[in-house]
């Protein structure tokens, strides 16, 4: 595929996406990263430290759960969903270069976030498929 391209218009409508994410699903934080870690947004209530963590120790489970998907045929799960104690981790494939983390304690339904979380990345992938039509048009 080729590369993603973000203007800085690409980037505040991420923004904006991630922000009404937050208030439709009741998470508390959401990140946008490519594959290698990298962030690409973020909304919600996490310091720049954990953001920074988060981003890189997800994408590289990701690519240990890939691996796993494909001793069993496999090639990817594109939903992973950690639960813990008091907060739950949900994550999935963005198209074919990111993944969207969204985080959420037990007073927020994993059924409501998954809705709203499969909204959110119909709109971030379909404007990626524009980005790359205008790009490959100019």
């Amino acid at each position: 595929m080729a590369d993603l391209i973000l203007t800085k218009q690409s980037l505040d409508r991420i923004d904006q996406i991630l922000a009404n994410l937050l208030k439709r699903s009741g998470a508390h934080s959401v990140l946008l990263i490519d594959k290698a870690g990298q962030l690409i947004g973020f909304q919600g209530q996490m310091s720049e430290e954990k953001v920074a963590s988060l981003a890189a120790l997800t994408a590289a489970s990701y690519g240990a759960t890939t691996a796993m998907a494909r001793l069993f045929g496999e090639e990817e799960f594109t939903l992973l969903f950690h639960k813990g104690r008091d907060e739950n981790i949900h994550f999935s494939n963005v198209g074919d270069e990111c993944l969207m983390i969204t985080v959420f304690n037990n007073n927020t339904h994993l059924g409501l976030v998954r809705l709203e979380v499969k909204k959110s990345l119909e709109e971030i992938e379909a404007m990626f498929a524009e980005n790359l039509r205008q790009w490959f048009n100019t």
